[in-house]
């Protein structure tokens, strides 16, 4: 499978070989390669399946996907496992990126039929470019315009038929017309700690590193749900273990490695338990707003949104209202167990 990206910065082409989010070995080995080896998710991947296969039955393309969670959950990895399936090239760009309809009508011009065009955070594109793929979509054509004023001109171009997968952690910003024209769409929701586990285990084997089932167990529980985090600790912990250790991987060289990177037996990291407090300490456990919290913090408010609130809410810590957000009581127990509460 031929894959390319598209630079944000200087808006051209990469070779999918020299990928600037994959320009790390380890990113690149850990990443399932078919289907069978994606662990976790297992009613997408097999509507996915089916959908692919049956798209082959019948000499046709593949409906377009739309794929939405917190980040982390596989995406971009369902992308890539779609692109290869269909035995396209997968052409990589993200909503921010597009800031005009010159921007797509360059990268779908350039596609093949069955090409996949995966959009990351797509929420995030402009009105107009976001206009400018509806009839991309729906009709496998671009209309555009020669010529101003009374000699304007509108010529409809027609397209290979080829493959949208979008991603987005707000799927609620999404407009209806952008969201109808996706054919499969699919909520991904967090891992389950056996499932991450197994992960664990298949990466530490990947990585060529020993680890032990309590160890796996326990790096799981502090991964917050999301693969893409658990192998990252895995790769902090494999780096203590070789620095501080013998190489191996056991439970207390977890606990040891990852008390020294802030991350508690919840999973809950030093911005997460920030967040509580500044709930608990300044706002007297709630209802307050998101943005005032943001500013207590100075944070992005939508930093806490997409990425410290799913996971808080998933333990039962962050209680949304309509007033504001609360902190439950499993938390203010959590943070004085912790000793982060005076």
């Amino acid at each position: 499978m031929k894959e390319i990206s598209i630079d944000e910065n200087a808006g051209r082409l990469i070779s999918g070989s020299s990928l600037p989010e994959d320009s790390d070995d380890h990113i690149l080995s850990l990443r399932p390669q078919e289907f069978k080896d994606y662990i976790g998710q297992k009613e997408t991947v097999e509507i996915l399946t089916i959908a692919i296969d049956a798209a082959k039955i019948r000499n046709d393309v593949l409906e377009h996907v739309l794929l939405h969670g917190p980040p982390g959950l596989g995406k971009t990895t369902l992308a890539h496992l779609i692109a290869k399936e269909l035995g396209g090239t997968l052409t990589i760009t993200s909503g921010p990126a597009l800031e005009k309809g010159g921007d797509v009508l360059a990268i779908l011009t350039h596609l093949e039929k069955g090409d996949v065009l995966f959009i990351d955070e797509i929420h995030r594109m402009p009105k107009s470019v976001e206009e400018f793929l509806y009839p991309a979509m729906e009709d496998f054509a671009v209309d555009f315009i020669f010529d101003k004023g009374p000699y304007a001109k509108s010529h409809r171009y027609r397209l290979n038929q080829f493959v949208m997968v979008g991603a987005t952690t707000r799927v609620g910003l999404l407009s209806a017309p952008l969201r109808d024209r996706f054919g499969i769409f699919r909520s991904l929701d967090f891992y389950s700690e056996s499932d991450l586990a197994t992960i664990i285990k298949r990466s530490a084997s990947l990585l060529k590193i020993l680890i032990n089932d309590d160890a796996a167990s326990s790096l799981a529980n502090r991964s917050r749900g999301t693969p893409r985090i658990a192998n990252r600790l895995l790769r902090r912990v494999r780096d203590f273990a070789q620095v501080r250790g013998d190489g191996h991987i056991d439970i207390q060289t977890v606990h040891r490695a990852l008390n020294l990177e802030g991350v508690d037996h919840e999973g809950l990291t030093p911005l997460d338990r920030r967040y509580l407090n500044t709930i608990i300490d300044y706002y007297q456990g709630g209802p307050v707003g998101i943005e005032a919290i943001a500013a207590t913090l100075q944070e992005e408010a939508d930093t806490l949104v997409d990425v410290v609130e799913p996971f808080l809410l998933t333990r039962g810590f962050l209680m949304r209202t309509s007033a504001g957000r609360k902190t439950s009581a499993a938390a203010h127990v959590h943070i004085q167990k912790c000793g982060f509460l005076e």
